[in-house]
């Protein structure tokens, strides 16, 4: 079986890493080739165009950064679906975007007889590289049942959720508890520091608490430093907490870390890990 990936940004590089190592044959292209050069050196080929990778292909991963680019690389000039015949292939779409994008997608593959499942992941570059993610899934069945093999090699668990359009709600779902609880734990940073607490006897506290969390854990040298280099961009949360909204959630919490994570990146911040929301929301930084 030989194996498509189309976009190498920080997931896509360690996750199509993982396929290599597992013995996969890997075609990968990316809109700048040099980033294929980590897994040019592990034996992936590059492909010139996505119409090579998917006429070398029989299931072809895609991971890119939101709708728009998504959507080019399935329906632009040059994209997957202007293929001669991609009768019979698997499109699995592993971007975080909105539900209704991952029904558009599955649509456009169905008009032209390729199969389509949307399964976006939790985790970040961490998990990415150690194999660890949280794959959620939706399309048919088998479609599922055929790829399950690869997701078992990228995720610790991947779930069949259902149709099309349902890997991309859950995704939507569980990144809205991911910015409230970062928000939240900044937010408990800045009161208990008002009363004497420093930043990292509270941390332990958290991570000792029934509320601590590997992600708490994971976090606490770059909140200690001041540091954020992006494991998990702030800006893709605001665009993912502008994605749930937009899919209908107006709960009190979701309107507030939307409202943060939207000014935070109207300030300048996006280029940052999403923790950088305590930088945003800390006065004496102001």
């Amino acid at each position: 079986m030989k194996i498509g990936w189309i976009g190498l940004g920080n997931m896509g590089i360690p996750m199509a890493s993982n396929l290599l190592a597992a013995g996969y044959d890997v075609y990968v292209w990316n809109r700048t080739p040099e980033k294929a050069e980590p897994l040019t050196s592990l034996g992936a080929v590059f492909a010139g165009s996505i119409e090579k990778a998917v006429e070398s292909c029989d299931i072809i991963f895609t991971m890119v950064s939101d709708d728009d680019a998504v959507k080019s690389v399935y329906t632009g000039p040059g994209g997957l679906l202007s293929t001669a015949d991609v009768r019979g292939k698997l499109a699995v779409d592993m971007s975080t975007v909105s539900r209704e994008t991952s029904r558009f997608l599955a649509d456009q593959c169905q008009r032209v007889g390729m199969r389509f499942v949307d399964a976006p992941v939790s985790g970040s570059v961490g998990p990415a590289k150690e194999g660890q993610l949280v794959i959620m899934a939706g399309g048919e069945r088998q479609d599922f049942a055929q790829v399950k093999p690869l997701l078992d090699k990228l995720g610790k668990v991947a779930l069949h959720l259902g149709p099309n359009g349902a890997g991309t709600s859950a995704k939507l779902a569980i990144n809205l508890l991911l910015g409230i609880t970062v928000q939240g734990v900044a937010e408990t940073l800045l009161f208990a520091r008002s009363m004497g607490i420093t930043a990292e006897q509270m941390l332990t506290i958290i991570s000792e608490s029934a509320v601590g969390t590997p992600l708490i854990r994971g976090k606490a040298a770059s909140i200690l430093a001041d540091d954020y280099p992006a494991a998990f961009a702030l800006k893709h949360m605001a665009k993912d907490l502008r994605l749930a909204r937009e899919a209908g959630v107006s709960s009190p919490l979701a309107e507030s870390a939307a409202a943060s994570y939207r000014t935070a990146l109207e300030e300048g911040l996006g280029d940052l890990d999403l923790t950088a929301i305590l930088r945003f929301l800390d006065p004496e930084k102001k």
